[in-house]
Parts: C-alpha cells; sequence; structure tokens
C-alpha cells in the first residue's frame, strides 16, 4: 500500500449544545487537518495523488463550505438570529464536535472520488478527532 498525507489549514467556529461548558459558547479555532490517501497501485505520474489535486479538490472544498464559517447545529437557538444578521454560517444535522466535521470532510472527498482512507481533525495544537472507515 501506497500512502500520501495533505495538511490543509482552516478557520471556523461553532459551539455545541448540552452541557459542554466553555464549548457551550460560540467560540474559534484555528484547525488544520491531515488527509490521508491510500492506495495499493501508483498513477500514470508514479504518485496516489498529486498534492496539488488535493489542494485543488478537497482543499477547494474546506475553503468553501467550512472556512471562517460558524457551524452551528440546525436546532441551535442562535442559528436564526445569525443568519438574519448575514453572518456566514453552516447548519448541520448534528452537533458540530471535531469528529463531526472529520467525518463530514472525508465523506466530502470521497464524493470528490479521492481515495481518503484516514481524515484527522486538529481543533488545536493538543486535540483532535480521527474519522476513517
Amino acid at each position: 500500500m501506497y500512502k500520501v498525507s495533505k495538511m490543509i489549514y482552516f478557520n471556523y467556529g461553532h459551539r455545541l449544545l448540552g452541557g459542554h461548558d466553555k464549548c457551550s459558547h460560540l467560540h474559534g479555532h484555528s484547525a488544520h487537518v491531515e488527509i490521508e490517501m491510500t492506495t495499493p497501485e501508483l498513477n500514470p505520474k508514479g504518485m496516489v495523488v498529486d498534492f496539488f489535486d488535493i489542494k485543488r479538490t478537497i482543499g477547494k472544498w474546506i475553503d468553501r463550505h467550512l472556512d471562517h464559517k460558524m457551524i452551528l447545529w440546525h436546532k441551535d437557538p442562535l442559528a436564526k438570529l445569525l443568519k438574519k444578521a448575514g453572518e456566514p454560517i453552516v447548519l448541520v444535522d448534528e452537533n458540530p464536535t471535531a469528529e463531526m466535521l472529520a467525518r463530514k470532510i472525508f465523506q466530502a472527498a470521497r464524493r470528490l472520488k479521492l481515495p481518503v482512507s484516514k481524515v484527522t481533525l486538529w481543533e488545536n495544537q493538543d486535540s483532535c478527532a480521527i474519522y476513517h472507515e
């Protein structure tokens, strides 16, 4: 098996509902995501995936859908207020945890036909969530 990984940096805000102490308040993260790609054979260029193609596909998706966005559960009472105020928000169907975001990025990479095998989302320098199938 061959593996490569690419780090992509982005910023986002969120809050968690359901009694998560400080995380129940609106706050932000300077995050980075490590996207691992795996394949048994190299492509005609002799690569798993060209790093530029990773940035051009899933990197662009992250930039468009997550970077500098407030990510909120659609049940969050602040969602309507922030949307009405013109804030860039993304509504999701569950608490916007690091685990949920890692899964969402993994699924987006799969839809983009990348051979993703694992996504590690670092919310900060010492806390990460990992999703793989």
